[in-house]
């Protein structure tokens, strides 16, 4: 007889929601990074690429409003 061949095939892994803690870490996070953004001056701002208009929109989202792939564990 011989051995058996093992399986080398693998299915795509799903990306693992945050638990409660992780999901209120990712929130406060990205609230204090916005918050961090709208103090830069014109000068930092361009330094990333981005205008005051684009800092001023991003700061103001809503706290929860964040991208989906923040909230998932990796």
């Amino acid at each position: 007889m011989s051995a058996p061949v093992p399986c080398t095939r693998t299915l795509p892994r799903q990306p693992r929601r945050l638990s409660l803690r992780g999901l209120v870490h990712a929130i406060a996070a990205a609230h204090r990074q916005r918050r961090a953004l709208q103090q830069l001056d014109d000068r930092m701002l361009a330094d990333v690429g981005i205008t005051r208009a684009q800092a001023e929109k991003e700061a103001d989202r809503l706290i929860w409003d964040a991208p989906a792939h923040w909230l998932q564990r990796r």
